[in-house]
Parts: C-alpha cells; structure tokens; sequence
C-alpha cells in the first residue's frame, strides 16, 4: 500500500528512527533532507560546501535548492511504493513550494505526522546521544546547535502545523513514549 507522508517535529524528537522503522517494515522510503544534505556535504559538491555552513550553525538551506533536490529523488524507482519526507517542509513556503512541485508530478501526501516531544527532553536526548557517540557526534550535534533548532522549530516551523491542519491532513502523536509504542501509532494512523 502506497503511502507519501512527513513526519514534522523537533530536533532529536524520534522522527529518524521513526521513518527507518516504517521503511524496514513497509517499505516506504525515508528521505531525511538532513541526510541528502549530509551526503552532498561528504560528496564536496557546490550545494554541499554551501549546506555544511549553513547546517554547522544551525541555519536553513534555501527552499529552492531543497525542493528540487526532493524534486528529483520522488522520481526514484525507490519511492515509488511510497515515502516518507522527514526534516521538510519546515517553514510554510517550504509546504506550498512541496505542495506545488507535488501537484505538477500528480502525487498527493496521504498524512502529516506531528511526534510531540516536549524541549527539556530533547536536550536530555542530545546529551545522551553526544555521550554515546564516544565522541563521533555529528557537528551539528550539540546542546547550543540544539538550542538554535529548536528556536528555529518553535518560530518557523511550528507555523507549519496550521497549515497541514486545515488541509486535513495532521494528525499529532505523543513522541515522548517508547519507540515501539509511537510507531504502533504511526501505523494505526497510516492503516498499515
């Protein structure tokens, strides 16, 4: 079953692990823009230089270069039985500028999940994650990077939420509970 869906929510509020989990067991593919970043970032390309600098402090890539890079990645053979967007759309000309470039390929998005995570637990996550890593963190992985997202989130991309609401499209779950339980959630919503 063909499913297209975003998953929005904080930094660090379980929506990586999420999507993995959905593509493992449904075969929808997790198309994390952070990750398509980080992989022109490791790739040296233009977009790359100009992204690393951007994401280093905390800061969005232009729309325009998000949107195509997304633009073409649909197009894949491996997002044909569905996908799921995690880290886009983050402001609401970023959706019109998805939900347009959506239309022109005949595609609609089936679900915008919301994963709830209240700030002060995020930063326990990243703490708990920056320890982990045994000190192989990403960059961007840190509490004052962490701050800026979530600033940015709360100002920017939050307003995203109305947006998806009045298209029937949102539906927000408690991402603060075990893994298992949010994606049990997800796929209950889904129909999956």
């Amino acid at each position: 079953m063909s499913k297209r869906l975003i998953l929005i929510g904080p930094p660090g509020g379980g929506k990586g692990t999420q999507a993995k989990r959905l593509e493992a067991t449904h075969g929808l593919k997790h198309l994390s823009t952070g990750d398509m970043l980080r992989a022109e970032v490791a790739a040296g390309s233009e977009l790359g230089s100009q992204a690393k600098a951007l994401m280093d402090e905390g800061k969005l890539v232009p729309d325009d270069l998000i949107v195509a890079m997304i633009a073409g990645r649909i197009e894949q053979p491996d997002c044909a039985d569905g996908f799921i967007l995690d880290g886009f759309p983050r402001t609401v000309p970023q959706a019109e500028a998805l939900d347009t470039m959506l239309a022109q390929r005949g595609v609609a998005l089936d679900a915008v999940i919301k994963l709830d995570v209240p700030d002060g637990i995020l930063i326990d996550r990243i703490r708990t994650r920056i320890a982990e890593s045994g000190g192989n963190a990403r960059a961007d992985d840190n509490e004052e990077t962490l701050a800026k997202r979530l600033k940015v989130y709360h100002e920017q991309t939050a307003p995203v939420l109305p947006y998806y609401q009045g298209k029937g499209l949102l539906t927000v779950l408690d991402g603060n509970r075990a893994m298992d339980a949010v994606t049990a959630d997800l796929e209950s919503t889904l129909g999956l």
